[in-house]
């Protein structure tokens, strides 16, 4: 368990970083180049959930909850693919 842990605390330090690239921004007054900021933030947690449960899913025996967390990964990407078009305009 201490690996998959590792790897959260990755992803979440990659998070970190990118929360304090974007508040530099915003006091650089660069506003112009990240428009959602809030959308940045919800595409970050998206993909840091999607990764937990990629995780989750490869170290679960049971069928029935590989079924769920596959579920819940389309929606997360879905989700994803929804946010990016709103980033992207």
């Amino acid at each position: 368990m201490g690996d998959a842990g590792e790897g959260l605390i990755d992803a979440d330090a990659r998070i970190q970083e990118r929360m304090e690239d974007l508040q530099r921004t915003r006091r650089r007054g660069d506003s112009g180049t990240i428009k959602h900021v809030e959308h940045v933030r919800t595409l970050e947690s998206l993909k840091l959930a999607r990764t937990d449960l990629h995780r989750q899913f490869e170290h679960t025996q049971h069928d029935a909850r590989k079924q769920q967390i596959t579920q819940a990964i389309k929606e997360i990407d879905r989700r994803i693919a929804e946010t990016t078009k709103v980033i992207q305009s």
